[in-house]
């Protein structure tokens, strides 16, 4: 019992003290603060600490949930709007019908193998489709950069 009432005081002592001893520093930093901006802003205006530069978080994108394979609506969706893309391509597809990039890909070399879209384009990094004009199988006569 005798171990136990030492700890006590100390443990209320501790917290009297630190109760008691912040309020005064924090009207001195007020003050001291206070003089330091009035002292310093007439006679320099330049001086003084500049504030450290703050980045921002940048912005923070919700986490895709693509489909890796194709559900029977989504496969119905892919037959039936896709043709009718103007600008056909597997970022175009894959952000529509919310399915991975690789998936588009291969749907799109379906529909190419069954005529559904015409090809634009080919690069390694890059494949634009476009949809097939009707009544036309021809390549459209394209505009010259």
């Amino acid at each position: 019992s005798k171990k136990k009432t030492p700890h006590a005081p100390a443990a209320e002592n501790a917290l009297s003290s630190n109760s008691e001893s912040e309020p005064p520093k924090d009207t001195k930093q007020k003050k001291d603060a206070g003089k330091s901006k009035k002292d310093k802003d007439p006679v320099n205006k330049s001086g003084g600490k500049a504030k450290k530069k703050k980045w921002s978080k940048g912005k923070v994108r919700d986490k895709l949930n693509n489909l890796v394979l194709f559900d029977k609506a989504t496969y119905d969706k892919l037959y039936k709007e896709v043709p009718n893309y103007k600008l056909i391509t597997p970022a175009v597809v894959s952000e529509r019908l919310k399915i991975r990039g690789s998936l588009a890909r291969a749907a799109l070399l379906e529909l190419l193998s069954k005529g559904l879209i015409k090809l634009v384009s080919k690069h390694r990094a890059q494949v634009i489709y476009t949809r097939n004009t009707k009544g036309t199988d021809e390549v459209a006569p394209e505009k010259e950069a």
